[in-house]
């Protein structure tokens, strides 16, 4: 009988726009990696493109892009629209930052996962990922 190998959960965290705050994005990224996912940090002033093009080389499970800047309702949009057209449909797109509720709820709706205020604890963070990847990846 063969065992059945499964590879970590991998996750590419990004900073879109020309938001140059990444202490949270590195935070979040390390708190993933202890929790024992794969991270893959693409740093500072990244395009959707930039993003999902990376996603997609890297085979990840997970987006999260982390911003500060007001831009959420450009950025998300673009990158679950780009996603969808690259049949990325088991590719969870979440994130964190300053974004108002109502602003979460429209882009939950885009199809755009769980999006976290400051203040979430990043065991809540690695636990949603963890939860979501399970039930949606695809073997």
């Amino acid at each position: 009988m063969i065992a059945e190998i499964k590879r970590p959960i991998r996750v590419l965290v990004a900073k879109c726009g020309l938001d140059g705050h990444d202490r949270g994005a590195k935070i979040i990224a390390t708190a993933l990696r202890d929790a024992g996912m794969e991270v893959i940090y693409t740093g500072l002033r990244q395009t959707p493109e930039m993003v999902v093009n990376a996603a997609l080389q890297e085979d990840v499970d997970a987006i999260g892009i982390s911003i500060l800047s007001g831009a959420h309702n450009t950025i998300f949009p673009k990158i679950i629209k780009l996603m969808k057209e690259k049949e990325m449909n088991d590719v969870l797109l979440t994130g964190g930052g300053i974004i108002p509720d109502d602003d979460m709820k429209e882009l939950n709706e885009l199809g755009v996962g769980k999006l976290f205020p400051p203040g979430t604890t990043t065991t809540d963070i690695a636990a949603y990922i963890k939860d979501w990847v399970q039930e949606h990846r695809s073997f």
